[in-house]
């Protein structure tokens, strides 16, 4: 079939296109589009392609492997070449690829069970490792598949790489490929040191690792903390091997470093499994991942599926949707948070990132949004990572070149809200502040709003809206504000104190309006109107009457007043003090009147910095939030509505779980996550969040996740729930016997 010109303009677009963005991402490790955005360019070439074959060239795109190779390196040819891997974006299009090669492998070995191999793709820098007579030889990227950059040098600053094997049995000669990356916790902290030493973060893992390792002084490579996980086989002499799950197994006994995170699975429904699994958990494990990869597991199926020009007919990769995406940055705007902290966000054209429509996201602070080196106007790469608040990363400085019209950011120096002067709390501080605390109607509006979450009084009617209503008012016409209800003026809660005498304030609750964007059959109109909050809307024949959802905040607030003692203090907004240090101070004092009288000591910021989960901080804010006369009227109202001060105490729990550190997680069947950890505080112990070296037990429940995985690497005695019972009930010695006997019988 001829193709239209139409469609030669656009194969020849998208050819330069693809070309140009594979130049900036392989060899100048500064990627202009997002992989989602390369992904699509690079699908609709190979669909011209398909339709018009005649288009396709012997040079096209669609038939070469990765990027070229840097004059900045010596060039070295692979023994064997490196390929790329076949992507899928859809469980449909895996099966469809899956169901065959399946059929593909029984016609050559129809007596053989057929394995798959998953493995999670790692977002980094594929690297080919040769060594002979158990001494690295050589270290060379892939390039283009069939010639790659010598890095040896840089490679050897890398630990995970051992320049020469232990054990015995290896190959005289062989090479194994794999990826080289940094982990998610040590790319976050090398970014917070660029970031407090005022230079600009690193955009992504991947990008910093391709860039590091290319470094021209391995000096400066050694700076990176770089790491890397082998995961296939080249050339190799004498690898008597019949599966390249084997071959793992082998590697790891001479000292290389194998993912921890493959499986071999025997059905299509175990693939799916494992994708589902990974998804839900990929933000638990060590590095990042953008897909997983499935592979044939029998290495004489692999060698006679064999490859096409570009990929192995054997392996495929599965692409999760896309957490990183690029959009521009259309101005940064600034927000009150409950503590008086001033937080710039950007504000972007809306994008879908990570399965939602994200159109504002943090910039945390003017030292922040310096370092990142974002202008407004530019194009911004904006990350999204599964339920994590959306992050700018920074700009894709190649599309700067040529806009007029960035402009800096200028951080306010008065508050949005209440106009008052905007500066740190104490000298050194990096955050802004409105220190209007008790007159700022923004902070009483997120305060009222946080006390009602889950982490505090735990009111489901109290949300956000619900808050803002009670504390601010309608606002200006949202038509006159770009669509945005802003809060002014002040509603029928003036303080949180008066929180639960909401019942006293009826007729004023009944005059509280909101701006609603008319409905017309289920969809908006795009114009507003003010209509009843807490109240139905009264005509000539029914007079104005509460609404359900005020009946039932009535009924909410009746039962938060018997909450424990902890969720009060989470409640009250003091600065750093969340629910674990509220449970800890809870359980040591028993009751606020304890508390209270606990802070009239000299020595009550030490005293309390004694308590496990709390330190100086944390004691030290205690204490001068008690120190204003507002902040206590609070306690004495609340108190004086009838809300529960004292925790009952049984006298009967003994403390035998003194200073141990207990990690849970999972999904336990007769504790929810915060009953266990009042059970582990109440006896004495420390219910922390992540496990260490110093972790004395991990209670794991159903789909425990990557906790699992480190506790059983670091030899930490692992509970499921009936163990824990038993830790709870009999101590640590008894639990310690059980989780023996558990692992003995694993």
């Amino acid at each position: 079939m001829t193709p239209p010109d139409s469609v030669r303009e656009r194969y020849a677009t998208l050819v330069e296109q693809v070309r140009a963005h594979r130049e900036a991402y392989y060899l100048q490790d500064a990627p202009m589009v997002s992989d989602a955005e390369y992904d699509q360019l690079f699908h609709d070439l190979q669909l011209v392609e398909s339709q018009y074959p005649i288009l396709m060239g012997q040079d096209s795109p669609t038939l070469e492997v990765g990027g070229e190779v840097s004059s900045a390196f010596a060039p070295v040819t692979h023994a064997s070449r490196m390929y790329s891997l076949e992507d899928v974006f859809s469980l449909e299009e895996l099966t469809v690829w899956l169901e065959r090669a399946q059929a593909n492998a029984l016609k050559l070995h129809p007596e053989s069970p057929m394995k798959w191999l998953c493995e999670v793709k790692i977002d980094g820098l594929a690297l080919n490792l040769t060594y002979r007579d158990g001494k690295l030889l050589r270290a060379v990227t892939r390039g283009d598949g069939t010639t790659g950059e010598d890095v040896t040098h840089n490679a050897l600053t890398i630990a995970d790489i051992p320049q020469e094997l232990s054990g015995n049995g290896y190959p005289q000669e062989f090479e194994v490929r794999g990826e080289v990356y940094i982990g998610t916790d040590d790319f976050n902290a090398y970014n917070e040191m660029l970031i407090a030493d005022g230079k600009a973060p690193l955009a992504n893992p991947r990008n910093a690792a391709a860039g590091s390792l290319r470094q021209k002084d391995p000096a400066q490579t050694a700076k990176r903390p770089l790491r890397m996980f082998v995961h296939g086989l080249g050339r190799s002499k004498d690898f008597a091997m019949t599966h390249q799950s084997e071959a793992y197994e082998l590697m790891r006994d001479w000292g290389l470093p194998v993912s921890p995170y493959g499986r071999v699975v025997t059905s299509l429904s175990e693939v799916t499994d494992f994708i589902a699994e990974n998804g839900q958990k990929r933000h638990e494990l060590i590095h990042d991942i953008d897909g997983i990869v499935i592979k044939v597991d029998d290495l004489a199926t692999q060698e006679q599926l064999g490859y096409t020009s570009r990929v192995p007919r054997w392996a495929v990769a599965y692409k999760y949707p896309p957490e990183e995406v690029h959009t521009k940055l259309l101005d940064i705007q600034v927000q009150v948070g409950r503590t008086g902290r001033v937080t710039p966000f950007g504000v972007m054209e809306p994008v879908l990132v990570a399965g939602s429509t994200v159109a504002r996201a943090t910039l945390h602070n003017q030292e922040v949004v310096k370092a990142k080196n974002v202008l407004i106007g530019d194009t911004v790469i904006l990350r999204k990572a599964g339920d994590v608040i959306p992050e700018i990363v920074g700009p894709v400085l190649a599309l700067r070149e040529g806009n007029t019209e960035l402009r800096e950011f200028v951080m306010p120096t008065s508050c949005p809200s209440c106009g008052q002067p905007l500066a740190p709390a104490k000298e050194g501080d990096v955050d802004i502040r409105c220190l209007n605390a008790e007159s700022c109607p923004v902070q009483l509006t997120e305060r009222v709003a946080y006390l009602g979450g889950r982490s505090a009084l735990d009111i489901e009617a109290l949300g956000y809206e619900a808050a803002a209503a009670l504390t601010s008012g309608p606002g200006e016409d949202p038509a006159t504000q770009g669509g945005l209800i802003l809060p002014a003026g002040a509603g029928p809660l003036h303080n949180e104190a008066e929180l639960f005498d909401l019942k006293e304030k009826l007729e004023q609750l009944a005059e509280v309006k909101v701006w609603r964007e008319k409905r017309s059959k289920g969809e908006g109109t795009g114009k507003f109107e003010l209509v009843p909050y807490f109240y139905t809307k009264a005509t000539a024949k029914k007079p104005s009457a509460p609404t359900k959802s005020t009946l039932k905040l009535f009924e909410e607030l009746e039962k938060a007043k018997s909450n424990p003692l902890w969720r009060v203090l989470v409640a009250l907004s003091i600065r750093h003090v969340g629910p674990n240090a509220s449970r800890a101070i809870a359980t040591r004092y028993g009751s606020m009147d304890a508390i209270l009288e606990a802070l009239k000591s000299p020595t009550a910021v030490d005293e309390l910095s004694q308590i496990d989960s709390v330190g100086s901080i944390i004691a030290e804010a205690l204490v001068d939030w008690f120190k204003v006369d507002w902040h206590r009227d609070i306690v004495t109202q609340w108190q004086a509505a009838g809300v529960k001060m004292e925790d009952e105490q049984d006298e009967n729990v003994i403390k035998h779980l003194d200073s141990l550190a207990i990690v849970v997680t999972g999904t336990l069947e007769n504790f929810s996550r915060d009953t266990a950890k009042e059970a582990i505080i109440i006896r004495g112990g420390k219910a922390t969040g992540s496990v260490s070296k110093k972790t004395d037990f991990l209670v794991a429940g159903e789909a425990a996740g990557s906790k699992l995985d480190k506790a059983q690497s670091l030899g930490v005695p692992v509970l499921d729930e009936a163990g824990f019972v038993v830790l709870i009930e009999q101590g640590p010695d008894a639990a310690r016997e059980v989780a023996i006997k558990a692992s003995e019988g694993a």
